[in-house]
C-alpha cells in the first residue's frame, strides 16, 4: 500500500523577511532616512538598553541608557565645538522620558555650569550654579530659576542668604558686606531691599572698612518700627501675588 505524505505548507517570503527586519538585542549601525544613526540594544523595534545615538543635523551624540525608544536612565549628551571641532560634554546625568530628570551636571560655558536636581528639563530642587563671573548660587530651584532658600556668594566674598522667588531676592534675608564689614538683615522685594537693619560685622578685619562705624539707633522702639515695616511690605507682596 503506497504511503502518502502531506506537503509542508510553505510560508510567504514576506513573513521571513519581516522576522529578519525586527530589531531585538544588540545591533550595529542602524541608519534613519535623515542620516541619524544608532548603535546599541533594541527591544521590539525600539531602542532599549545601552546605546549611542548620533543626530546628523546638529552633530549631537547621546551615550547611555534607553527605555522603549526614549532616553531613560543615565546618559551623556555632547555637541561638537564650533571652533575646535572636538566634542564637548553638555549634560551628564539622569534622564526620564527623553528629558533631564534627577541629578545631573549641565555645562553652559567652559567656566559656567550647574550641578544638582532636574525635573522635566528644568533645574528644580536643590542645585549649585557656578557662573562665569565667579559668583556661585547654592540652594533651591524651580523652573530654571532660584526659588526658595538659597545663598548667593559673589566673587568678592560678599554673600546673600535668604529667600528667593522667580530668580530674585524676595522675602527675608541677610546680606553680608564682608568687604566693608557690615551686615544688612531685612526684607527684599524683586531684588530690592525694602526695609531692615544694618550693623557693623567684622569691620576691623574687612579689607575696605567704612570710614566710620554705624551710630547707635536712638529711636525708642526700633524693633517695633521694623516689625511694622515688615508687616506692611509682606501684606503688599501678598496682595501683588
Amino acid at each position: 500500500m503506497p504511503v502518502t505524505k502531506c506537503p509542508k505548507k510553505s510560508e510567504p517570503l514576506w513573513k521571513e523577511w519581516d522576522r529578519k527586519a525586527q530589531k531585538n538585542g544588540l545591533r550595529h549601525h542602524v541608519f534613519a532616512v535623515n542620516g541619524d544613526h544608532y548603535v546599541g540594544e533594541w527591544k521590539d523595534n525600539m531602542k532599549h538598553g545601552k546605546g549611542t545615538q548620533v543626530w546628523k543635523k546638529k552633530g549631537a551624540i547621546y551615550e547611555g541608557d534607553w527605555k522603549f525608544g526614549k532616553r531613560d536612565g543615565y546618559g551623556t549628551l555632547s555637541l561638537p565645538d564650533q571652533e575646535t571641532g572636538k566634542y564637548k560634554k553638555v549634560y551628564s546625568g539622569w534622564w526620564k522620558d527623553n528629558k533631564k530628570w534627577g541629578y545631573g551636571i549641565q555645562f553652559f560655558e567652559p567656566e559656567e555650569y550647574y550641578e544638582g536636581e532636574w525635573c522635566g528639563n528644568h533645574r528644580s530642587g536643590w542645585g549649585r550654579m557656578y557662573y562665569s563671573n565667579g559668583d556661585i548660587y547654592e540652594g533651591q530651584w524651580k523652573n530654571d530659576k532660584p526659588n526658595g532658600e538659597g545663598m548667593l556668594r559673589l566673587k568678592n566674598g560678599n554673600r546673600y542668604e535668604g529667600r528667593w522667588e522667580r530668580g530674585m531676592k524676595n522675602g527675608s534675608g541677610r546680606f553680608f558686606h564682608l568687604d566693608h564689614g557690615q551686615l544688612f538683615e531685612g526684607f527684599w522685594v524683586d531684588d530690592v531691599a525694602k526695609c531692615g537693619t544694618m550693623i557693623d560685622f567684622g569691620r576691623d578685619e574687612a579689607p575696605q572698612p567704612t570710614q566710620f562705624p554705624i551710630p547707635e539707633v536712638k529711636i525708642l522702639d526700633p524693633d517695633g518700627v521694623l516689625r511694622e515695616a515688615l508687616a506692611m511690605f509682606k501684606k503688599t507682596k501678598e496682595e501683588g501675588d
